[in-house]
């Protein structure tokens, strides 16, 4: 047993233990299993070309020379990214702690309400630094967001303006580049015509349903947005704010004003730049928008017993639900990052968040009058961390190279300098000699950083904000750690059991692959930092790119899109764009099968596509006759076909080759879907397969954690034709020859997440991804052999064999009065946490072990199943009062003095051995979801709550 080998470490079954296994199946070898599970005619000739696998010792290394490779300069580039300070205490009990990072979307809420409790925290956060009156927990990015709001607002509009065809979307020539960028992919698709201009010569005639400002602008002058809201709302043109959440502490809250919405960033909470990300973005809007609000909310309802408990509110996953009828595709968030920001939060208080902001707006302040008494003019009238100073930009772009330091040069005479939280006095000083030496004149050196006040009073901060017990309370590090803690202990994660979720594969986040996310030299580049100063940066992201365009076996990989949603959107934008190129603007027609993911009609209806939907046959495959019949109807307007390989069913399915070539004779180009690409690795691709792009979710495949919902990374892999559209960005040059706009904010999307996938796949080679895909494979099938005779499963292969996942049936058991929800809530007695839930069929679980679980794991979870099963026979519709409809059990129910259920307190909480081992106890009871919707509310108690109770 060679102990080196990463492979060792990351696939759970030993070599007895799969022996085992297969002889459980019926099979005489792996290869038998996968010859009877992955049809031949899709099978590789040729293993993977790729580096020999290094050991996790070689990997540390090899990373830590590259890490070397980046020049952590001294940073004041801004544009949306600013170095700050990670406190240590959320650095090491949060980012670099599996139970934090390691756990899955809180969609079982019961299990998991320590995150829903951190995330409460951040929306609160984000509502009262905004003074909007709900926000979601979090979106992908500032640019994102500010898209999303463009969409709500669309959306929204008037019932007058809707049968005007009204849409005119006008955005201040202030906006931050990349979100223009990315404004531009969203808005031509949906029949948006955006406006750009200067805000304070705009008209507001009725031609426009919505604008959307910067605050402070990309050069730091603060807008007079109060006049121009007030003068917008009296138009009916709604007005969306980006706003950099560290001035809203100095800065009035845009809802003070009338914002309709107020999107940003949190990375300036203490989340390292990274080169771009990944960092929690922020969403707030009027209550009255609820139902159009993207992505998550959490919302405060109560238990079985009344007590107050936490959930995820309305629509979670809107696309799932209106499919093509969705305005959003937003299928993750950036719950880790939004934690960590949140945690900022509670740490520094209203009183640290003001000594910081005040710090930043001092040090500003005094850095602008000493270049003044230097001779420099000063632009910005209204400043809150950015100063705009008109000179000769080539002549300090010089001097600035030499002492190491980054400025941003926007034209030849403008230079604009971003400080941060970070910036001392020492800092300023060596500002100061950059200038002094271009103006030729000797340097002032400051001694003290003075009071200032360079904010118009029309916008300066008079509300409160954080008065919240829970912002006041933890602002030592004992106490914070403590909390961290109290809440990690109300949550499950893979550190407690295997997460056995269908469709979401929650597989091994090994420690060496997760190390390097808190390095310096990788935290502290700015996404649009000199190339020379990112080498380490952009050698691991391009052989990410080659790593992933190799398994894919396509021409070019595009890293941009920051999560699976938009890899769908990116590799739409980019099949549109290939059709326009020749002069097909007609091929509009997207085909998606009925089993499809929710994102995917969501999407396509994003990229400005009709969806078109294909029937499934009995046994879950595309029905081909449909197909075929479709793609010849739609022919001259056929775009694309999206498809999931294997199936959402968990089957492989053997005519996937025949549904290609339909879509290639009738002029259109294939989507596949990578959802299930961990199926394919090394056996099979989908450029073999016949397909033109795909996305991979680095958070299922290639081992970016979950992190309670995000972050994910979504890149798309192009065939030939393909590469010359793959997105660009407005500030570095990403992309191909005709590339897109922006689909993210930062030129490589979240560029340090990357780090993860690069180091899963470096280690483990050509050999053991293979080998990853082939267990993955077995145990499926082992658990599927298992749980025969107590559940059935509801699709197959020809051969019997289920991919990588299966779909067990539930919906007989509604005859003993028990749904697929009471099951789900009955494994937390068990100690695990459910399977996928009722997709893609309604009534089911979808169950997938991955890799990287042990036959022991995946024994005590079919234990777990079948002693479920046996409950259930014992339940029937007359009697409610059972174990099954009274799950999950709390400590509290446990040992309370009264106890009035017809089963024993050991039923109950152990009702099988191992459990009492390592009993992980559900905090509440169940909740109630309607109660929740029908009363929401999304931040924390007011202060006052507590006062009087």
């Amino acid at each position: 047993m060679n102990t080196n080998a990463f492979a060792l470490r990351h696939i759970g079954p030993r070599e007895d233990d799969q022996n085992l296994m297969l002889k459980t199946i019926g099979v005489d070898s792996l290869d038998q299993l996968i010859h009877e599970t992955v049809p031949d005619d899709i099978r590789l000739k040729n293993g993977l070309n790729l580096d020999e696998p290094m050991t996790e010792h070689e990997y540390l290394l090899h990373i830590h020379d590259l890490s070397k490779l980046n020049k952590a300069r001294k940073t004041y580039i801004g544009l949306g990214y600013h170095p700050n300070v990670m406190p240590a205490v959320i650095q090491r009990n949060i980012l670099e702690n599996p139970g934090w990072y390691t756990a899955y979307t809180p969609y079982q809420a019961e299990i998991a309400q320590g995150r829903l409790e951190a995330l409460l925290n951040f929306q609160t956060m984000v509502i009262d630094l905004t003074g909007m009156e709900i926000a979601n927990a979090s979106l992908l990015d500032e640019s994102t967001a500010a898209a999303e709001a463009m969409s709500l607002l669309f959306a929204v509009r008037e019932r007058s303006q809707k049968k005007a065809g009204v849409n005119k979307f006008f955005v201040s020539k202030n906006i931050l580049p990349q979100t223009l960028s990315l404004l531009q992919t969203r808005a031509n698709p949906i029949g948006i015509e955006l406006v750009i201009g200067d805000e304070d010569i705009f008209s507001f005639s009725n031609e426009f349903f919505g604008a959307i400002l910067q605050y402070p602008g990309k050069d730091g002058q603060i807008t007079d947005i109060k006049s121009f809201i007030s003068k917008a709302n009296d138009a009916e043109i709604k007005v969306a704010v980006a706003a950099d959440i560290l001035s809203l502490v100095k800065l009035e809250a845009p809802g003070k004003f009338g914002a309709d919405v107020v999107v940003g960033t949190t990375q300036r909470f203490g989340i390292p730049m990274g080169y771009g990300g990944p960092h929690a973005a922020y969403f707030a809007t009027k209550e009255a928008y609820k139902r159009d609000i993207p992505g998550r909310i959490i919302g405060v309802t109560k238990d079985a017993n009344g007590n107050r408990a936490l959930r995820m509110a309305l629509q979670t996953r809107e696309q799932h639900i209106k499919r093509d009828k969705a305005t959003s595709n937003i299928c993750t968030a950036q719950v880790l990052l939004a934690v960590m920001a949140g945690m900022y939060g509670v740490y520094h208080g209203p009183k640290g968040l003001k000594f910081i902001a005040n710090n930043v707006h001092n040090a500003t302040s005094t850095l602008a009058n000493t270049l003044e008494k230097l001779g420099y003019s000063q632009s910005n009238t209204s400043f809150f961390d950015t100063l705009q100073i008109k000179t000769d930009s080539k002549k300090i772009k010089a001097i600035a190279k030499e002492k190491k330091i980054n400025l941003f040069y926007p034209d030849k005479e403008t230079v604009t300098i971003s400080i941060n939280e970070t910036t001392a006095i020492r800092d300023i000083n060596y500002l100061i000699s950059v200038f002094a030496e271009a103006a030729q004149k000797e340097t002032i050196e400051i001694k003290s950083i003075e009071n200032a006040n360079n904010i118009e009073k029309s916008v300066k901060r008079t509300s409160e904000f954080l008065t919240d017990v829970v912002f006041n309370t933890y602002h030592s590090e004992t106490e914070l750690m403590r909390y961290i803690k109290s809440l990690e202990r109300k949550d499950l994660s893979l550190n407690h059991s295997m997460i056995s979720l269908g469709s979401c594969t929650m597989k091994l986040n090994a420690a060496a692959e997760m190390l390097p996310l808190s390095w310096f030299k990788w935290g502290n580049i700015h996404p649009f930092a000199p190339l020379k100063q990112a080498k380490g940066y952009l050698t691991i992201l391009k052989e990410l790119e080659d790593q992933l365009t190799e398994i894919t076996g396509f021409a070019a990989t595009s890293l941009q899109p920051n999560s699976g949603a938009q890899g769908e959107f990116a590799g739409l934008m980019v099949i549109k764009a290939y059709h326009e190129s020749r002069g097909d603007h007609h091929r509009n027609i997207c085909l998606i099968p009925s089993s499809a993911h929710g994102t995917n009609p969501a999407s396509a209806v994003m990229a400005g596509m009709k969806v078109v939907v294909t029937k499934s046959t009995v046994e879950g495959n595309i029905d081909v006759d449909d197909l075929r019949e479709k793609a010849e109807l739609y022919k001259d307007n056929l775009s694309c076909l999206m498809v999931t390989y294997p199936s959402t069913h968990g089957v492989y399915e053997s005519a996937i080759k025949e549904v290609t070539q339909i879509i290639h004779d009738n002029g259109g180009q294939v989507y596949m879907d990578g959802a299930n690409m961990n199926a394919q690795v090394g056996l099979t691709n989908p450029g073999n397969i016949g397909a033109d792009v795909c996305h991979l979710n680095l958070h299922k495949t290639f081992a970016i954690p979950h992190g309670g919902g995000g972050p994910g990374v979504g890149p798309i892999c192009v065939a030939k034709q393909l590469v010359p559209f793959l997105p660009g960005n407005p500030v570095v040059k990403t992309g191909g020859d005709k590339a897109i706009t922006a689909i993210s904010a930062a030129p490589f999307g979240s560029a340090l997440a990357c780090l993860i996938s690069y180091g899963y796949i470096k280690m483990l080679g050509a050999e053991g991804l293979t080998q990853s895909t082939k267990i993955a494979i077995l145990n499926a099938n082992y658990i599927k052999q298992r749980l025969q005779g107590s559940f059935d499963t509801l699709y197959s292969g020809e051969r019997g064999r289920a991919a990588h996942e299966m779909i067990v049936d539930c919906r007989a058991f509604k005859e003993n009065g028990i749904e697929v929800t009471d099951i789900a809530k009955r494994l937390m007695d068990y100690g695990f946490h459910a399977p996928t839930v009722s997709f893609p069929v309604a009534g089911t679980l979808m169950i997938e072990p991955t890799e990287s679980e042990s036959k022991a794991e995946m024994d005590r979870f079919c234990d777990a199943m079948i002693s479920i099963k046996k409950e259930i026979n014992q339940s029937s519709k007359d009697d409610t009062n059972n174990v099954l409809k009274n799950a999950p059990h709390t400590l509290d129910m446990v040992t309370n003095d009264e106890w009035q259920f017809p089963y024993t307190r050991q039923e109950a909480a152990f009702p099988l051995d191992y459990v009492k081992d390592n009993k992980f106890w559900p905090s509440v009871r169940r909740v109630d979801d309607a109660y929740g919707d029908r009363n929401l509310i999304c931040s924390c108690t007011p202060i006052e709550a507590y006062a009087e109770a």
